[in-house]
């Protein structure tokens, strides 16, 4: 094991890191020093107290479901108050920054490596109010749990871009937040520090970090859960169940008008590092809500030759050809584009189902994330 320090870890033991001044924490459960101390309290204890606490999408305790912040004026612990970020940019979210009266924003959440998890875009939106107020921005560098070798899957299109997504990445980017922050900050201009993950290597694998694993969402519990959203995110564009309302959301899909031959299908492909078992299950929240749908559990055996974004492509290309009356897309919003359209960076994926073709070849062979960021290469080796 190689024990990575990480930014929160460093700034507490040496809090001349940063320049004083009042400080807003950007945080949420995932906020922790390796003993599961929250950062607030070491910060405190480092002598670098937030004056203000600002919480993402699911909100600073992590109770609220996709689409929701929480709703806390203060937290409990240090009687903090606490800002929601969550829904907001440009001027609304430069009011609400401003009304804090804070100097410096400090961002302390952990990534899932995914373009469509939503925590990295808080980070990019409070970047650009952190320039437009004059304010200093400082990541708290974390690794990505995915690891850093490889990005799968197509580029933003700048046309689609929104909440699930600022900048042309990747879908598995396969960066840290303060890599990504360095990336969008070249056309935004803050004053951004990072603070890096000591003795993180992009090939760690993440149980070797030392670091523990604490769900960055209600609905990503584990790591496992981690490593195929990538991929089976994309069904959340889809009237299929990606899993949630159930103990293994994106692991499970399924629809009620799903059979055997769908697990059979995907199996029959023989896709790298995964496995497909026949399965049904019963949402309790969520698409299909109480109705037994029939579908497949991934089981993971190869994590180093897995792909999740080729796998999703395969699974929703054989729903779409087995079930072609059945299977649809959420409808979009009007003036707005299909969702599946935002979580995969443009209206390629959409189309091409649609006219019965295979969408394996939208997605790039896997390879190595090649950014340059400003001042140098990447953060790790």
């Amino acid at each position: 094991m190689s024990y990575v320090r990480t930014g929160i870890e460093r700034l507490a033991a040496d809090p001349g890191l940063i320049r004083g001044g009042r400080i807003g924490l950007i945080t949420n459960p995932t906020g922790v020093l390796p003993d599961l101390t929250p950062g607030v309290t070491a910060l405190r204890a480092a002598g670098v107290p937030p004056a203000v606490l600002f919480s993402p999408e699911h909100g600073m305790y992590g109770t609220a479901q996709a689409g929701f912040g929480e709703r806390e004026d203060l937290d409990p612990s240090t009687g903090l108050p606490v800002l929601d970020t969550y829904g907001k940019d440009g001027r609304a979210l430069d009011d609400l920054v401003e009304s804090s009266g804070v100097d410096t924003l400090v961002f302390d959440i952990a990534d899932i490596g995914t373009r469509f998890y939503t925590y990295v875009w808080t980070m990019h939106d409070l970047i650009a109010s952190a320039a437009r107020l004059g304010l200093r921005f400082v990541v708290l560098d974390r690794p990505n749990p995915l690891g850093g070798t490889l990005a799968e899957g197509p580029l933003l299109d700048p046309a689609y871009a929104g909440p699930v997504g600022r900048a042309a990445v990747p879908v598995r980017h396969g960066l840290t937040a303060g890599e990504l922050a360095l990336l969008v900050n070249r056309s935004i201009g803050a004053d951004l520090q990072v603070i890096t993950a000591e003795g993180w290597r992009r090939d760690t694998p993440f149980e070797d970090t030392g670091q523990p694993w604490v769900m960055p969402s209600v609905n990503m519990p584990t790591l496992e859960t981690a490593l195929v959203y990538p991929g089976t995110g994309l069904f959340e564009g889809t009237n299929l169940s990606e899993g949630r309302g159930t103990t293994r959301p994106f692991e499970l899909i399924g629809a009620p008008y799903l059979d055997g031959r769908f697990a059979a299908g995907l199996n029959a492909l023989d896709l790298p590092g995964v496995r497909f078992r026949d399965t049904r299950f019963v949402p309790t929240f969520h698409k299909h809500a109480g109705t037994t749908v029939r579908g497949v559990q991934l089981h993971v055996h190869d994590r180093e030759t897995f792909r999740p974004v080729l796998t999703a492509l395969s699974m929703l290309h054989l729903a779409r050809s087995l079930h072609p009356e059945d299977f649809a897309w959420h409808d979009a919003a009007d003036g707005e584009p299909y969702f599946v359209d935002r979580l995969w960076g443009s209206d390629s994926l959409r189309h091409r189902l649609d006219a019965g073709g295979d969408p394996t070849d939208l997605c790039p062979p896997p390879a190595h994330p090649q950014v340059r960021l400003d001042g140098g290469p990447l953060l790790y080796h």
